[in-house]
């Protein structure tokens, strides 16, 4: 599976190290957020690298609903579980949770259908920032603080008519955010189309933490060094 670099399996129990969750935010995502970057005080492994991990283990469901409810460090002992009802949780050994997943509906586990669906989602969220935030911050006269930016995954959920996918994509259809105080809620809204056919929804949630007011110079270096970034990591694949 095109996952297996991105972690360590050991018997029921997988590990991601900050090197590997790096790797995959930007090698798979383009995400190059920098609460991903191995050296960031505040890392957190990628949202989305648990959400790939959750499709290859338990499959694409037609209905899907993901609630992040911590973030996971470097090195963090996961164990990845689904009950009868098929709730499925990530947890550690010490039975803190990190991600809620609910589903129902058909069920694919064909590896090529389930790594199509989660390449496309993941290419599709790893462009949040600058392409869609961006915009939103500047609208609303707010930003996260430059020295200590901090954009973190809440929730995301799809419904999909059909499983059978061969060359899926999803597109962005309305984005929002809401303002209160220092927090920042962001909507993405988004379709989900196969072979050019639409077939499905879905919706994605962010948080901003640390909003202070807007200022397009240092929002204008942030950009500049995310591209910095981007184009390091591309001259040196």
């Amino acid at each position: 599976m095109f996952l297996d670099s991105y972690y360590t399996q050991t018997d029921s129990h997988i590990r991601i190290t900050a090197q590997q969750a790096s790797d995959f935010a930007k090698g798979i995502a383009g995400d190059f957020n920098p609460i991903h970057d191995p050296k960031a005080r505040r890392f957190c492994v990628p949202g989305d690298l648990l959400f790939a991990l959750v499709l290859s283990r338990f499959g694409l469901s037609r209905e899907m609903d993901f609630h992040f409810r911590s973030m996971v460090g470097d090195g963090t002992t996961l164990c990845l579980e689904e009950d009868e009802s098929g709730h499925i949780a990530v947890s550690d050994d010490d039975g803190k949770r990190y991600l809620d997943v609910t589903r129902s509906g058909e069920t694919t586990r064909d590896e090529s259908a389930v790594e199509a669906f989660t390449r496309c989602y993941v290419a599709f969220s790893g462009r949040n920032f600058p392409h869609v935030l961006k915009p939103l911050l500047e609208e609303k006269g707010v930003m996260f603080n430059p020295r200590r930016p901090l954009v973190i995954y809440d929730s995301m959920g799809f419904s999909l008519e059909r499983i059978d996918l061969e060359r899926p994509s999803l597109e962005l259809v309305d984005s929002s955010m809401t303002v209160s105080g220092k927090r920042g809620d962001v909507t993405l809204q988004f379709r989900i189309t196969d072979g050019g056919d639409e077939i499905g929804s879905g919706s994605k949630k962010l948080v901003v933490s640390g909003l202070c007011d807007y200022d397009a110079s240092a929002m204008e270096d942030i950009v500049t060094e995310f591209y910095r970034l981007k184009a390091a990591y591309e001259a040196g694949r």
